[in-house]
């Protein structure tokens, strides 16, 4: 019969052994986002589908403001029709974030006519569904995905796990900069990964 020492060395060998697996894949799925996210392939669409983020009173915070611009650049280059803009009312009880977008690009050459809005979500997720169901009444069907890079390997699971014919298309600039900043995005964004690969929502 094995001794204490001996069942105690095996135990801790085991669970030695998970935890390396688990770090393992936390680190390769990090990885695999950092890298998702700085693919940029060029696809035409009918729609830029910009993913909401913080307003400042009526203007976009300065990561809502790179994701505005980015779509705004791909409107003129005709490389799509429309933009659609997300985003509901925040914690400060400022305007919406959609609205605020729509606002921003219009002052910015963008037509009204080609511009939707939702006003209604709070989560990645909610930005998606609504604005599919937006898409849905004017029968556009492919769809470019705005947001900052690290962002998108959820953001266009999501998508397509909803039926949409989506695509990546990161701010070719980010407020997300320094070391720091990214790292813990990245952090955040793979543990989120995680718990929409569970939870699906």
């Amino acid at each position: 019969m094995p001794s204490y020492q001996t069942r105690k060395y095996w135990l801790a060998l085991v669970l030695l052994g998970i935890a390396s697996a688990t770090l393992l894949v936390f680190a390769t799925t990090a990885l695999s986002i950092y890298i998702y996210g700085n693919l940029n392939n060029i696809v035409k669409a009918d729609a830029a589908i910009v993913l909401g983020a913080a307003v400042w009173g009526e203007q976009p915070s300065p990561v809502f403001r790179e994701r505005i611009n980015h779509a705004i650049n791909l409107y003129k280059r005709g490389t799509v029709r429309n933009i659609i803009f997300t985003g509901g009312v925040g914690a400060e009880k400022a305007l919406a974030e959609a609205i605020v977008g729509k606002r921003y690009a219009m002052d910015r050459g963008v037509k009204e006519a080609d511009i939707l809005i939702e006003t209604e979500s709070y989560t990645t997720y909610q930005n998606l569904k609504n604005a599919r169901e937006v898409a849905s009444k004017k029968k556009l069907r492919k769809f470019l995905i705005v947001s900052d890079p690290l962002h998108l390997k959820r953001a266009v699971l999501m998508a397509q796990d909803m039926g949409m014919e989506a695509y990546p298309s990161p701010t070719p600039t980010t407020r997300y900069r320094s070391f720091k900043s990214q790292f813990e995005f990245l952090m955040r964004e793979t543990y989120f990964y995680f718990v929409y690969l569970v939870l699906k929502f």
